[in-house]
């Protein structure tokens, strides 16, 4: 999420609607992705594959894996930040296991790390069958409030 995007903790706390947090990120919305889960310590969602979202030979797109991971983690970074503040991922790393041709894509977001400074989130991968398709780790920056003006 970059810094002009940064929600407010406040207004997302533990207990918000999955259709609530997802609304505030449009572009997961418009990609496609679904909550299924949201609690500070675990954040389910999914995206189911389509002809859109491929490269060639009917593969998930990187990108669209990598955003559901993104979107999934970032919410999960959210929930566990302060009161009043707010959050931006500062680095992201995801590794490939295997490509998804078809179904749905599923993420699970934990954090690893929740301190003063930074939220360490970690997002696995899996496809309908429950095997590994990906792991992506990300940093997010926790952001105080900024002064109103």
């Amino acid at each position: 999420m970059p810094d002009g995007a940064a929600q407010p903790a406040a207004q997302f706390a533990a207990g918000s609607s999955p259709a609530d947090l997802l609304a505030s990120l449009p572009y997961g919305t418009a990609l496609g992705i679904t909550l299924n889960e949201v609690a500070p310590q675990l954040v389910r969602g999914s995206l189911d594959w389509s002809p859109e979202r491929c490269t060639a030979n009917g593969v998930m797109h990187g990108g669209a894996v990598m955003s559901l991971a993104d979107t999934v983690g970032a919410i999960c970074a959210l929930l566990n930040l302060p009161a009043g503040a707010g959050t931006a991922t500062v680095e992201s790393a995801t590794n490939f296991f295997r490509t998804v041709r078809d179904g749905t894509l599923h993420a699970a977001a934990r954090p690893l790390h929740v301190g003063r400074s930074f939220i360490v989130v970690r997002t696995d991968l899996a496809d309908d069958t429950g095997r590994p398709v990906g792991q992506t780790t990300q940093t997010q920056a926790v952001l105080a409030p900024r002064p109103v003006g």
